[in-house]
């Protein structure tokens, strides 16, 4: 039974589903440091980001993938190349997610 002062927090819920996804898309140094790279700049990368990481292409590209599904980076082919820039919305809702979590632990914090 749950006491008045202890809401029902469900797994289910949208904000705790879209929380983990984001946190899945961070969860490699690599991408922490892809996201850092496209921060730098005040354009679109579309150089070769492995020459700014040591990693190969194909590893790359499957870190830029996870970055693009969760909505933080968006992509635009331009011949041959894709140039990558951070994608404002899905950043803004990083950081809202994450503030509001962490406000919620810090005030409840022992």
């Amino acid at each position: 039974m749950n006491e008045p002062d202890h809401p029902t927090i469900s797994i289910d819920d949208p904000s705790n589903k879209r929380s983990a996804e984001l946190a899945r898309a961070l969860g490699h140094p690599a991408r922490i440091a892809i996201l850092r790279i496209l921060a730098s700049r005040n354009t679109c990368f579309c150089g070769d980001i492995t020459e700014q990481i040591p990693l190969a292409q194909s590893t790359v590209s499957q870190h830029l993938k996870a970055l693009r599904r969760a909505g933080l980076i968006k992509g635009e082919i331009e011949g041959v190349r894709t140039c990558y820039c951070l994608n404002p919305d899905g950043v803004r809702e990083l950081q809202f997610l994450l503030s509001e979590l962490s406000d919620e632990l810090i005030k409840t914090c022992c």
